[in-house]
């Protein structure tokens, strides 16, 4: 009978500090290249939109690619994650990530049906089992936006939204931010 091997944080710690992310889900190991520019220019985008109506409303913080230990063998890096004051303080730990859902996460599509099946089907499934109340799955070359919602214990989608509409969040009262300003629209 063969031996499935299960990854563990503890197994994280021995790899290299390559540039390359690690990320466990229920004990299988995914490894992502370096994030394209594109990729990276709409994380921070979504980070600074975020940051702004967090630091207006104080309501809580927005981080990029915090980690995120669920579990010893679910430990991920959202690209993006908000999370309140209250939740922060019981998640955050001494070691400097969250050990609880932050209340948003995102992920921003990286090139690749194995990246984009992690994001869309591996994560979606973690995030909502573990609590995440809110999930986006952003798209920088189609520019959209897919919006996940808790509902009776699951993310489910509530809707895509395109380049021409606006992001709101019930998670985020008063927040709202055109799609299109996520994206980097010059070569």
């Amino acid at each position: 009978m063969p031996i499935t091997l299960r990854w563990t944080s503890a197994d994280l710690a021995l790899l290299p500090d390559d540039g390359k992310r690690y990320e466990i889900v229920d004990g299988e190991l995914y490894v992502s290249r370096q994030p394209h520019w594109h990729h990276q220019y709409t994380c921070g985008m979504i980070f600074s939109v975020l940051n702004t109506w967090s630091r207006h409303t104080q309501a809580g913080r927005p981080n990029l690619a915090p980690g995120v230990i669920f579990a010893d063998d679910d430990d991920v890096v959202p690209d993006v994650v908000w999370i309140s004051q209250a939740r922060r303080a019981v998640a955050l730990g001494p070691d400097g990530h969250l050990h609880a859902a932050p209340e948003l996460a995102v992920e921003v599509l990286s090139p690749g049906s194995a990246n984009e099946r992690r994001d869309r089907e591996v994560k979606l499934k973690l995030y909502s089992r573990r609590g995440v109340l809110e999930y986006w799955i952003v798209d920088w070359r189609t520019q959209q936006v897919e919006v996940y919602r808790q509902q009776d214990g699951m993310l489910c989608q509530a809707g895509t939204l395109s380049a021409a509409e606006t992001l709101t969040s019930p998670l985020l009262p008063g927040f709202a931010c055109p799609v299109a300003t996520l994206f980097e629209t010059t070569p």
